[in-house]
């Protein structure tokens, strides 16, 4: 059997795929390699969400290829969202590449590092496509740290948004079943999982493609009685589906982080408008008044986009007065990326790339300045906290995260001393924090 090596690019979703493909490749009988220098064959899953991403996914296949001259690489394969989109063009420009899968092959990598001939993707921009969802039978193996796992409770989008591609990659929205869930949740927590995160690309959508009403809600209720699991968290919420139902269930149990992640895009009506999403500054005022009001302590994070094709200083004026109202706890900035086979990529006028950039590190200025003041609020508290392991700056230090920290894309805990003796990675502990920073926090484990 093959030595295989795996590199797994873009957002979680994606990283859920990848992790199938390494289950599959496992039962196989394949070694999977960390070090990608050491491996016979290795597997590049890639993503192609925006001009970054797509540059990146280009950038590992070409250190890919310089391997097959160099080293012991016999085999490379591009899997995921690329090869879905660009099928054509790979097989053109990168020779390199002896096979791809697009995102809804994931069942045929056993055969494709047998060297198997196998058909194109497909199934790009078709609503009729034969697509996947892998569930609770699927095996799976976590690339990640063995207490913390992310679920993927749906596939693809059937909204419109003029800026996005991704339901064009992905296909139409469909959800796994709750009965599979919850198996696949109770399966993680057997094996050692403690703190589950639910993504998709509308977690708020879920089930209603199966007749549920409220089937988030229903859902998070459903994983709440799963003793294991210490803390459930659900990414990537849409405004239009937040519900008493959902603010109710995140209520309902302790194991259920009081976490909303509700990309928002801009503020501005016009530029919400231009591109083809519900909402304006006032409604998402009442909607996080909503929030705030019903979830006590609800950490509140964001995505927004800057530089969008018409945005006038007006609306980014207006975007920047309602983040510094909203106060949000977590904030992500983009600047929009013009991308082939959206409604976006024929609007206009452009907004220069230098100004995009400007008025995404004023918002990001201002953001620091409110998460600098709330995280100086918890010094002297005391708050649990998920040990994750060494930090990434010292081994003289320890890494965690609060339940109001997101992995991946919030900051962090640094524990810099313990007053209870040794302390593991996995555990739920209870941290004094004694400094703050910018984003991250600084303190000492008590109990």
């Amino acid at each position: 059997m093959a030595r295989i090596g795996f590199i797994s690019l873009g957002c979680p979703k994606n990283l859920v795929d990848s992790e199938v493909m390494i289950g599959l490749l496992e039962r196989e009988g394949h070694a999977i390699t960390p070090d990608a220098e050491r491996a016979e064959i290795l597997i590049i899953n890639t993503c192609s969400f925006i001009g970054d991403a797509r540059r990146e996914s280009i950038d590992a296949v070409l250190a890919a290829g310089e391997l097959k001259k160099s080293g012991s690489l016999r085999r490379l394969i591009v899997t995921g969202c690329l090869p879905e989109r660009y099928a054509r063009e790979i097989r053109m420009e990168l020779p390199e590449i002896d096979a791809i899968l697009g995102v809804n092959q994931i069942p045929l990598i056993a055969r494709a590092v047998r060297g198997e001939a196998l058909p194109p993707p497909d199934s790009f921009g078709r609503r009729d496509a034969d697509l996947y969802l892998y569930d609770h039978t699927t095996p799976r193996t976590l690339s990640g740290p063995p207490h913390a796992a992310y679920m993927k409770v749906s596939e693809g989008c059937d909204h419109r948004c003029a800026f996005c591609v991704i339901p064009r990659i992905r296909g139409r929205f469909r959800s796994r079943s709750l009965p599979s869930l919850v198996s696949e949740a109770e399966q993680l927590a057997a094996r050692g999982v403690r703190e589950i995160t639910l993504v998709s690309q509308d977690t708020t959508a879920y089930g209603s493609d199966l007749g549920m009403k409220d089937g988030l809600a229903r859902l998070l209720r459903e994983l709440g009685r799963v003793e294991a699991i210490g803390w459930i968290r659900f990414l990537y919420i849409h405004p239009d589906r937040v519900s008493r139902e959902l603010i109710e269930a995140v209520n309902s149990s302790p194991r259920i982080c009081r976490y909303i992640d509700m990309p928002l895009q801009h503020a501005s009506g016009a530029v919400l408008r231009a591109m083809r999403r519900a909402g304006n500054r006032s409604t998402f005022t009442r909607i996080i008044e909503r929030l705030r009001k019903g979830i006590p302590g609800v950490t509140l994070r964001t995505t927004l986009i800057v530089g969008f094709p018409g945005e006038t200083r007006a609306d980014f004026l207006e975007l920047k007065e309602f983040c510094r109202e909203m106060e949000f706890d977590r904030l992500g900035v983009f600047t929009y990326s013009d991308e082939e086979d959206t409604i976006a990529c024929g609007l206009g006028p452009k907004v220069s790339r230098r100004t995009a950039e400007r008025r995404r590190r004023i918002l990001m200025e201002q953001q620091a300045e409110i998460s600098r003041r709330k995280n100086r609020e918890l010094v002297g508290r005391r708050l649990e906290v998920l040990v994750e392991g060494p930090a990434e700056e010292s081994d003289l230090l320890l890494e965690g995260r609060l339940r109001s920290q997101a992995p991946g894309i919030d900051g962090v805990c640094l524990i810099n001393d313990s007053e209870v003796g040794e302390v593991r990675a996995g555990q739920f502990r209870t941290l004094r924090i004694t400094r703050a920073l910018e984003h991250d926090l600084l303190g000492t484990i008590v109990a």
